[in-house]
């Protein structure tokens, strides 16, 4: 017998029909405000560093360092498979409410780094949980459909948050976005504690503890080969990410309001990625989707710059970029959600921990290459996915549906 026989799972009532879009519905609209809170930094870190009166490498050290703490992911998110999924999202949304408050309390540099890193454990936690909990409760034939729809909350917070940051920095200072989005937070805290089933409480059920999931992760060739693939994946975004900014702001002068428009742009191609997923990728198969969506990534990567000498062109450009990303990662979660089942948080937290880490990986790696222009990162941006290519080709393989 090995350790995956010896771990008993839980098996939750099965949502289907109006509770399980009501459910989606209610983790949509927390991880629209979650991921605004965490994406705000990118296009306004300009004018979130002088209104620090520090240097953009210095905001950007903090961005490192919230990736960092992605690293200790398999910690974070295992939570959910010890404790319970509705325990771990509600203290993951608690964290989140702490880190925006925080910046409220006290403006300043120290402030922000402390509130960059508890939005990355809030965001971690919460969202191991959310997948795992859908995972147990939703049928692998329809996980592309829901794992689109709750991903909509990403391109959401460009759509929704991120303008609504844009405006509240000019015309109340660049912390006012903070104390918004934790009081929202906090009326959605009371929502999502009422509306979930509470966890499965039963002696008959043994959850795995870190260490017995890890040892099931390991057991799982394909399941290996899919965290460097998504490490490269990530790895290849933040290049991008991390200096798209001020690559706008430098070519074309743009100003905060026009940035928060230029995000408007990146969530409608974000939300237009997450819509073909839920529509397509069941059908396609989830695997076949996820090759697709990074043949096409690729592509977009070395268009970018070719794209960006005039601002529409960089709009069009930025809008293919994060359409093909963005169809590519959703792709790859329901995938992933059935690849390690015996330890299925613990695996999307390590998921979390190498996604983490490329995003640390990017975000050093961007900077230096910006030097050389955009076009050095957009290069580097499609090696990584190559690479990525190659190990979804080799090694990883679908589960048969269960």
């Amino acid at each position: 017998m090995t350790l995956i026989d010896s771990v008993a799972t839980e098996q939750p009532k099965q949502l289907k029909g109006l509770e399980l879009y009501a459910q989606l519905g209610l983790f949509l609209t927390v991880r629209t405000i979650m991921n605004s809170g965490f994406r705000m930094i990118y296009p306004f870190l300009p004018f979130i560093a002088r209104g620090l009166g520090v240097t953009e490498e210095a905001v950007t050290l903090g961005i490192t360092l919230r990736s960092a703490v992605g690293l200790f992911s398999p910690f974070i998110g295992s939570v959910a498979d010890t404790w319970g999924r509705k325990r771990a999202m509600l203290l993951g949304l608690i964290l989140f409410i702490g880190s925006m408050l925080l910046v409220f309390i006290s403006p300043t540099y120290p402030a922000l780094i402390a509130s960059l890193v508890l939005t990355s454990l809030s965001k971690i936690m919460f969202d191991t949980a959310m997948y795992a909990y859908l995972g147990d409760r939703v049928d692998y034939r329809q996980r592309g459909m829901v794992s689109g729809i709750a991903e909509f909350g990403w391109s959401g917070a460009f759509l929704l948050g991120i303008p609504l940051a844009g405006f509240l920095i000019q015309n109340l200072g660049w912390a006012s976005p903070f104390p918004c989005f934790g009081l929202i937070a906090i009326g959605i805290l009371i929502l999502l504690w009422r509306a979930l089933p509470n966890d499965v409480v039963s002696k008959e059920i043994s959850r795995p503890s870190l260490m017995q999931g890890l040892e099931i992760v390991r057991q799982h060739p394909a399941g290996i080969a899919a965290l460097l693939m998504a490490f490269l994946i990530t790895t290849s975004n933040e290049t991008v990410n991390v200096v798209y900014g001020s690559w706008m702001e430098n070519n074309f002068a743009l100003k905060v309001a026009a940035l928060g428009l230029a995000s408007t742009v990146i969530g409608i191609a974000e939300l237009s990625g997450e819509g073909l997923v839920a529509g397509f990728v069941d059908r396609l198969g989830k695997r076949r989707a996820l090759a697709i969506g990074m043949s096409l990534y690729a592509v977009t990567c070395l268009l970018l710059p070719i794209l960006g000498f005039r601002l529409e062109g960089a709009l069009i450009g930025l809008f293919l970029f994060y359409l093909t990303f963005e169809f590519t990662i959703v792709s790859s979660i329901p995938l992933m959600t059935e690849l390690v089942p015996g330890a299925r948080a613990t695996y999307i937290a390590l998921a979390a921990a190498t996604q983490s880490l490329g995003r640390m990986a990017g975000s050093l790696i961007g900077p230096v290459l910006f030097k050389s222009g955009l076009g050095a990162n957009a290069v580097a941006a499609a090696i990584f996915t190559v690479l990525a290519m190659l190990l979804l080709g080799l090694y990883v393989r679908e589960r048969q549906n269960r």
